[in-house]
């Protein structure tokens, strides 16, 4: 995949335009469009377009004053669909990546064709009764605090690996786009705001009814044994919610896309590939 950068929108990211079939991958938080490199060797016959999320990666930042705002992501992507000229077209989400894609397929459903969701199914809930406290925790640490900086690059590394299931050679596929030189040292370079905690969380019932909206068939991949991500109940509730759904578990944590992609990388291929097949024939006979 080649480095590619969208001025008007301040995104940055890696191509690889292979194919007439449109995949616009979307990564976790506090990861980069990098996480998709060892998928993207088994998605042959694919435009495959894979973002750096604002605040991530080669992107820009929001401005100054402003929070990340879950919501926006949803309208990052619609207008980076936009730019790329695609009215109709996949996703192919992990973790945040795959909330903000069930977010896109509820509110456009006419645009998305498929989605692949590694390790996410919507956005994070909280019961409304805790509404009042999770404002109050937002305000009292959503402060800038002192950027961490490792003595070297390698250090930096390892502490990314011990915090994560990532092993030390994934993590340093991400830190080509996401660890920077300073003055003493490395660090990485995400957006601290992002690391707030968030003002506001979706009911479940929110979440539900998001889900039914999706009218794109969904191809769900989850960890075995499962990495905690959402609770097992929540899952299979939301899973019930979709309209067309398959799922697929292998053994692995929660970037298993990249630890397996020769694995997983033939199902996603095959997922998409079908249901691009699906709409040319559809847009024959109309």
């Amino acid at each position: 995949m080649k480095p590619v950068s969208f001025e008007s929108t301040g995104i940055a990211g890696l191509a690889r335009h292979a194919g007439a079939l449109p995949v616009l991958a979307l990564h976790g938080w506090l990861d980069n469009a990098n996480s998709f490199l060892g998928l993207s060797e088994h998605l042959d016959g694919i435009d495959l377009v894979a973002i750096d999320f604002p605040g991530h990666g080669l992107s820009q930042t929001r401005p100054e004053g402003a929070r990340f705002y879950f919501d926006d992501y949803v309208f990052d992507v619609l207008t980076l669909a936009d730019t790329l000229g695609w009215d109709r077209f996949h996703l192919l989400g992990h973790s945040l990546g795959g909330a903000v894609s069930s977010l896109v397929a509820a509110a456009c459903p006419n645009r998305v064709l498929s989605m692949v969701l590694i390790e996410g199914l919507g956005p994070m809930s909280a019961p409304a009764d805790r509404t009042a406290s999770g404002w109050q925790k937002a305000v009292k640490a959503s402060q800038l605090r002192p950027r961490r900086v490792h003595a070297d690059r390698d250090s930096a590394i390892n502490a990314r690996a011990r915090n994560s299931d990532l092993t030390v050679a994934e993590a340093t596929t991400l830190a080509v786009r996401g660890l920077k030189a300073v003055d003493d040292g490395y660090s990485w370079s995400h957006d601290l705001r992002l690391t707030w905690p968030s003002t506001h969380r979706y009911t479940e019932s929110q979440v539900l009814d998001l889900l039914k909206a999706i009218k794109a068939p969904v191809l769900n991949i989850y960890s075995d044994p499962p990495s905690g991500i959402l609770p097992e109940r929540i899952l299979e509730r939301r899973l019930a919610a979709l309209n067309q759904r398959k799922l697929f578990s292998h053994p692995g944590g929660h970037h298993l896309h990249m630890q397996h992609p020769d694995i997983i990388g033939p199902l996603i291929k095959e997922f998409f590939h079908e249901h691009n097949q699906d709409f040319v024939a559809q847009e024959h006979s109309d």
